[in-house]
């Protein structure tokens, strides 16, 4: 086949949205005879749809010198701004510095280029990413006008759902949704580039996943399936990263065997570059399926793997602690996690975490500050899920040491409507997690066949999604469902130690406790349980089957 021919296959195959043969196509032609400009960037947009990377950088680099040698500056900064996102991307931080400071030397002090709204969304990101955001909104809204001027969809639809991020961490959210829903409509309805519309999907479904946005996540996870499957050949790097989005919103949907097969091949698939960083969000997602369902040496390995592609493991790994009864190490962990965690957006999934791990190590006073937080967040972003997690959080607050009555219809009144929330998010465990928080409600209002309804309904879920830890907490309550109370989590490792036949100066050995607090804790464990002795509370534990082993 001559050049010419090679030529036109490969502008048909890309019209096809055929990326693998049009880059292949695209590469022979060039081999004949140099590509020109307008075909060496569609050469680069078929080798990042194709995860070619250096590729896709080097027909970029000659696409930029050739427009800039005929003087189409527009065109240019067009082809600046995708070397940077490619190189940056995937790790080469001081190349894609270097392609910033070129495309800003060549636009200089002009005025009449339009497309100079590239170089300011480029801005944009690098102050977003510094943490100032209303530099980068300020910015953001400068591009989209310049991107409406020139005609350049690309140009205004990036710099709309770059605004609509900076409003988001600037307290805006609902301005900022709405930002992401118009620049969305013309994703959806095809009015981008193939990698202008990968790049801003994954953006905006992992904005979605900030607010914990779960409709607008599943929503627009489903829109960006559809585009996928029209074009099999995509296998680029932000392909990746929207999968993790994906597995995340699997996993809150209750699909955890669909979740752990495709957090299983992002692993396998991903490593260089960003690519890192994107096998460590999908070892995170797997260490919480595996810790969901009580495979706790499994979660444990996802752990370390997604710290060794430079991921942060947490909350997962405080609330691995806990489910391992290894409650001051879990206190540690969250409490370090807090104090290296000064941005709101990044503190809201540690706050959850955060007051069930202090309740259970006896730190009230901390979970009510957590719980305190993160109802502050949760009325200034107002998502149904950061309101159900606030709610959950203090109903588990109200319901800590001895609750008078009031507390405990308090604490009812914020885990049904916990409930309510999550069920109607399709949040089928966290759902379940609140029927426990109600059954405990129950109880301590006396409501005994209320509280025995609500762990059978919880229970039913645990078992079908296969959440082991939880399904054994709720046999554990329910054994407990002739007592006047509900142990706490420090109780229950008291009570556990116990009838193992420890002594009160090893069980504060073992918990790190005073003797004094270990014997205020058997205070309040014999008349939960009613019974009046220390050999009575074991016989009990084992009696009612409340620890592996004991039934």
């Amino acid at each position: 086949m001559d050049g010419g021919g090679e030529l036109d296959q490969a502008r048909s195959a890309y019209r096809r949205r055929a990326w693998s043969s049009a880059f292949e196509a695209f590469t022979a032609a060039d081999a004949r005879s140099a590509l020109a400009p307008e075909d060496l960037e569609q050469l680069a947009e078929a080798a990042d749809m194709t995860g070619r990377a250096e590729q896709g950088v080097a027909a970029l680099e000659r696409a930029y010198t050739g427009y800039e040698a005929a003087g189409e500056l527009g065109r240019a900064l067009r082809c600046a701004f995708w070397l940077q996102s490619s190189l940056g991307f995937n790790g080469s931080f001081a190349r894609a510095a270097g392609w910033a400071e070129r495309a800003g030397r060549l636009v200089g002090d002009r005025s009449d280029c339009a497309e100079r709204g590239y170089l300011l969304t480029a801005q944009t990101r690098r102050l977003f990413e510094a943490g100032d955001f209303a530099a980068a909104a300020s910015l953001a809204a400068r591009a989209v006008d310049l991107g409406i001027g020139c005609g350049d969809p690309d140009l205004r639809v990036m710099a709309l759902h770059a605004l609509g991020r900076a409003l988001i961490r600037l307290d805006r959210p609902q301005e900022g949704l709405a930002r992401l829903d118009e620049a969305m409509v013309a994703v959806v309805g095809g009015e981008l580039s193939p990698r202008a519309t990968g790049m801003v999907y994954c953006s905006v479904i992992g904005a979605c996943s900030e607010l914990q946005d779960l409709h607008r996540a599943r929503e627009w996870t489903a829109a960006l399936a559809d585009w996928y499957g029209a074009q099999p050949e995509f296998t680029g790097a932000y392909h990746g990263l929207c999968r993790v989005h994906r597995v995340a919103v699997l996993r809150l949907g209750g699909a955890w065997s669909t979740a752990q097969r495709e957090a299983e091949g992002i692993c396998r698939e991903v490593a260089d570059g960003f690519g890192q960083q994107v096998a460590g969000a999908a070892y995170y997602q797997l260490g919480e399926v595996h810790r969901l369902r009580g495979r706790l040496e499994e979660a444990e390995q996802a752990y370390r793997d997604a710290l060794r592609c430079g991921w942060d493991a947490q909350p997962g790994l405080a609330l691995l602690r806990l489910t391992q009864h290894r409650t001051d190490a879990a206190a540690f962990s969250i409490g370090r996690a807090l104090a290296e965690t000064a941005e709101p957006f990044a503190r809201l999934p540690l706050l959850p975490a955060a007051v069930e791990i202090l309740l259970a190590a006896d730190d009230p006073a901390a979970a009510r500050s957590a719980a305190a937080e993160l109802a502050a967040r949760g009325e200034r972003i107002g998502t149904p899920a950061v309101l159900a997690a606030s709610a959950h959080a203090d109903a588990a607050v109200a319901l800590t040491g001895e609750p008078e009555s009031d507390a405990a219809g308090m604490a009812l009144a914020d885990a049904r409507r916990a409930w309510r929330l999550w069920r109607d998010q399709d949040a089928p465990y966290e759902a379940a997690r609140a029927r426990v928080l109600v059954a405990r409600a129950c109880r301590a209002l006396q409501d005994e066949d209320g509280a025995a309804m609500e762990l059978d309904a919880a229970a039913e879920i645990f078992r079908r999604l296969g959440a082991a830890p939880d399904l054994e907490l709720v046999r554990r309550l329910a054994g407990l469902r002739h007592g006047p109370g509900v142990l706490t989590a420090r109780e229950t490792e008291v009570l556990r130690l116990v009838a193992a036949g420890l002594t009160n100066h090893a069980i504060a050995g073992e918990l790190f406790l005073s003797e004094k607090t270990v014997a205020r804790h058997l205070s309040n464990i014999y008349p939960k349980l009613g019974v009046a002795s220390r050999t009575a509370a074991a016989a009990y534990a084992f009696e009612h089957g409340l620890f592996p082993g004991s039934a």
